[in-house]
């Protein structure tokens, strides 16, 4: 189901399980799943469900839009033949609110409908069942306006600009079988100026005694460094020097932009001893993004932004892709037409559709899916989430510019309302603060409080109209203080 493509293809192990396909499914329109004990029994799991697709769209072979605030998912699985200390189990997002059971015990609980969790599972296994159990239960209720949920609507039947919701289970899930210290976490940081690559790695558990962390970088074929690491904790933090020559006098062929997305290869090997316990496979992109002058800035040089606005919807599958051929088609059509970029729109969307934008060469906006009301509430929840978006996507080279906020939703009276105004404020200080490599847009197209970018929303609908708004310095100046274009 996942086309071959790895869910999480910047932390890539040869070894994982495809749980994509049919699950046993069944509505909770009552609620009484966790009163009636649905986790240990199977009768009240009465359809099919194809996973990943929602409920909502005739992909999942469900094909019901009506509300059904809580959903239950059941299957079975096999242990791999070969054994490991910990058995990973991957959600890539569930909306909203996911608890997940292995056989009778509850293995994790998440909230956030676009991020993904896991769980080391291996303490719930029974290796002397010849079935393991799991079962989901999510919970995503359609008139919670506090929940981030972009642009699904929360009334029976979308209109205007809404869409269909997409309820429960919505990315691949798999099962990853590791080492106890194996690597949970990868992050890559490229440093033009000082000709750098930085990178920071997080294992599953303090080692219990010295491991060796091997790094192999290679660009078509070329390595470009080989170097080996010491580990004594759970993380480390290195910066992989670069051969000065390759990022100037070779600099097209080594840094990344649309028109040569080059990518580095990594192999990251760690061993204890001589017994090599994990290896992952992962790239980064070397490239710089900043803005000087008024102008956007790619690899210390001006470049001009043509960009899409990306929302990322399936009329058969909705949220969910169809394929990950689909996400590469998307990215081939989008470049085709000769836009350099996308802006994704209230949504965060799937990892294989951001390695497509890397591979290909496709700028990217990353945007958060916004909630719809401001509240204490809805604050914790959309920065928690905006928090984990930020971490999952942190590595990937396409993605230029963070969006936590569009056109004001979720902040309604940002204009007059101090508490909405340091909601955005705080979060754009607080996405710089965990990457400080890419500028970041408070409130993107409306009240502007804070941005390191000016974008002007204008749902003028003919050409004539925004020429005379835009064509000069002096007629910009007056359309942003006279006329403050929105809807």
């Amino acid at each position: 189901m996942t086309d071959g493509i790895h869910p999480r293809p910047q932390l890539a192990r040869p070894r994982w399980i495809d749980l994509c396909g049919p699950w046993q499914f069944a509505f909770d329109d009552d609620d009484r799943g966790l009163r009636d004990g649905w986790v240990h029994r199977t009768e009240p799991f009465d359809r099919t469900i194809t996973v990943p697709f929602p409920p909502e769209s005739r992909a999942s072979g469900i094909g019901d839009p009506a509300p059904h605030p809580v959903v239950w998912y059941r299957r079975t699985f096999q242990l791999p033949a070969e054994r490991s200390d910990r058995l990973i189990l991957h959600f890539g997002a569930v909306d909203y609110r996911a608890d997940v059971w292995v056989n009778g015990h509850l293995v994790a609980h998440h909230e956030g409908g676009h991020t993904p969790f896991s769980a080391d599972i291996a303490p719930a296994l029974r290796p002397d069942q010849p079935e393991q159990v799991i079962v989901v239960r999510a919970e995503d209720q359609p008139d919670d306006l506090s929940q981030p949920r972009g642009k699904q609507y929360w009334e029976p039947q979308p209109r205007r600009i809404w869409y269909h919701r997409t309820t429960g289970i919505w990315q691949p899930v798999w099962l990853e079988p590791v080492a106890r210290e194996a690597i949970a976490d990868l992050r890559w940081t490229p440093d033009l100026q000082r000709g750098l690559l930085g990178m920071h790695v997080q294992l599953h558990a303090q080692p219990e005694r010295a491991l060796t962390l091997r790094v192999e970088l290679s660009i078509r074929g070329a390595v470009l460094a080989d170097d080996t690491y010491v580990l004594q904790r759970n993380e480390i933090r290195r910066d992989i020097a670069l051969e000065p020559a390759k990022l100037t006098m070779s600099r097209e062929e080594i840094l990344w932009s649309p028109s040569r997305p080059n990518l580095i290869d990594a192999v990251l090997t760690l061993s204890d001893g001589g017994r090599v316990i994990d290896v992952v496979h992962s790239y980064a992109g070397l490239r710089s993004v900043g803005f000087s002058d008024g102008r956007f800035l790619l690899n210390g040089r001006p470049y001009y932004l043509r960009l899409v606005l990306e929302q990322g919807y399936w009329p058969e599958s909705h949220l969910a892709a169809p394929s990950s051929d689909a996400l590469r088609r998307e990215v081939e059509l989008v470049k085709s037409l000769g836009f350099n970029g996308v802006r994704i729109h209230q949504k965060v969307e799937d990892p294989r559709f951001l390695y497509w934008c890397d591979r290909l060469g496709l700028l990217v906006w990353g945007e958060m899916a916004n909630a719809y009301v401001f509240s204490a509430t809805a604050v914790e929840r959309l920065t928690r989430e905006w928090l984990e978006v930020v971490r999952r996507d942190y590595s990937h080279p396409c993605i230029v510019t963070w969006v936590p906020f569009n056109e004001s939703w979720g902040v309604p009276s940002l204009a007059q309302d101090e508490a909405q105004q340091h909601y955005v404020r705080a979060l754009y200080h607080l996405t710089h603060a965990i990457d400080p490599t890419r500028p970041v847009i408070g409130n993107d197209g409306w009240e502007h409080i804070v941005s390191d970018v000016l974008g002007v929303h204008d749902y003028a609908l003919d050409g004539a109209t925004l020429r005379e708004r835009y064509r000069t310095p002096e007629a910009l100046e007056q359309t942003l203080r006279s006329v403050q274009p929105h809807y």
